[in-house]
C-alpha cells in the first residue's frame, strides 16, 4: 500500500507541475489591442503632376486630315 501512495502523490506532484508550467506559459502570452487615434490622421499631398503629350503625324497622315476635315 505504501507503494500505492507514493504512485499517487507522483502523479499529483507531476500534474500540479504541469498546471503551474501551463499558467505560466498562458500568462507570457503577448496581448494585442487595437485602438482608434485619439487625433484624426493628416495626411498631406503635395503632388504636381505634369502630362504632356506630344502627337507626331506622317506627311501623308497630314495630308489625307487636310484633305479630309471632317473625318473626324
Amino acid at each position: 500500500m505504501n507503494n500505492v501512495c507514493r504512485r499517487n502523490g507522483t502523479r499529483i506532484a507531476a500534474l500540479l507541475v504541469s498546471i503551474f508550467v501551463a499558467g505560466g506559459m498562458a500568462a507570457c502570452t503577448p496581448t494585442v489591442r487595437i485602438e482608434a487615434p485619439k487625433e484624426p490622421i493628416e495626411i498631406n499631398l503635395n503632388i504636381k503632376i505634369e502630362q504632356e503629350i506630344r502627337i507626331r503625324l506622317d506627311k501623308e497622315v497630314e495630308d489625307l486630315i487636310g484633305a479630309n476635315p471632317d473625318i473626324f
